[in-house]
């Protein structure tokens, strides 16, 4: 290994706190990795990481390093792909995560055609039904939903979701069809909490005439952590939900479940790529969000300035 390759492995290795991490997401034996390390801070003559047995951290030397050869980094690959051409210019491994419920309806469907445009890129897709670590991680790029927190990553917006409210035709057979928010007392709702037991379940809408967002607390027999079980818990009947229109068209389409509420659904969500913060991105980070930007645009109203 050269010594970008070294800076390389150590960069990794600083934004995982973990040799064997690394190695993992690198595809290389530990024990390169640590020879890597080794190679590294024997050139520079200093320490770059403090090892212990419970964890790896960057030394004063080390977080003064990591800062400039992240931008030495992404300068070389900006230089490295100035003059390519070509359909198969883009390599090495992209890591991306977004709902399970978004891959599997919109993006997997077409993935295809953009690996065929690009065969020397290897892609890693991540389905977590959780908020991951975009840099502990190394993910290279996250299509996140909802108001986004972390200002240490940048935020490259795409446009909101439709919200609907809906409910099997056995549910509505059952309990009766909505009309009003009180009716919502006499009715169940399924709901979604990722830490199961973290919040309260509340019916949320957007006031029109008040131009906000409002939410009134119901009851929920019924919580669940994951996309796809709140998705089968309305198809089996067992409460209403309120989710993104782009999930539920097909389901709608074939009258599985049905929309309630209409003139209560909650305001748009928005919908953003996340990715780490520097100077350049990477050409095949940037090809992959263009790409799924308009892939996503026929599902999307235009785009929401709150993120």
């Amino acid at each position: 290994m050269n010594e970008l390759d070294n800076i390389q492995v150590f960069l990794k290795v600083a934004e995982l706190d973990s040799f064997s991490g690394a190695a993992r997401q690198l595809g290389l034996p530990n024990a390169t990795v640590s020879s890597a390390v080794r190679q590294l801070e024997a050139g520079l003559g200093t320490r770059l990481l403090q090892r212990t047995t419970r964890r790896v951290q960057l030394t004063q030397e080390g977080a003064a390093f990591y800062a400039r050869s992240r931008e030495l980094v992404a300068d070389f690959d900006a230089l490295r792909s100035m003059f390519r051409g070509g359909a198969d210019v883009l390599s090495g491994r992209l890591r991306i995560d977004m709902s399970v419920a978004m891959a599997a309806r919109i993006v997997l469907p077409h993935l295809g055609e953009f690996m065929a445009r690009h065969p020397r890129l290897l892609i890693d897709l991540g389905t977590a039904d959780r908020r991951v670590d975009v840099i502990r991680e190394g993910y290279d790029c996250v299509l996140r939903a909802g108001t986004l927190q972390d200002s240490s990553l940048v935020a490259r917006p795409l446009g909101s979701y439709r919200l609907l409210n809906c409910a099997s035709p056995g549910y509505l057979r059952a309990y009766g069809t909505p009309r009003t928010l009180d009716d919502l007392a006499h009715h169940r709702v399924i709901h979604y909490d990722a830490q199961l037991g973290g919040s309260a379940p509340a019916w949320e809408w957007f006031d029109e005439a008040a131009g906000q967002s409002r939410s009134a607390p119901v009851g929920a027999a019924l919580t669940v952590n994951g996309t796809v079980a709140y998705e089968a818990a309305c198809l089996a009947g067992l409460g209403l939900v309120q989710a993104p229109e782009a999930g539920l068209r097909e389901r709608l389409r074939d009258g599985s479940l049905v929309e309630v509420l209409p003139d209560y659904r909650p305001a748009p969500m928005p919908l953003a790529f996340v990715y780490p913060s520097r100077r350049h991105v990477p050409a095949r980070t940037l090809a992959f969000m263009d790409w799924a930007q308009a892939l996503l645009a026929p599902w999307l109203e235009g785009p929401h300035r709150d993120i």
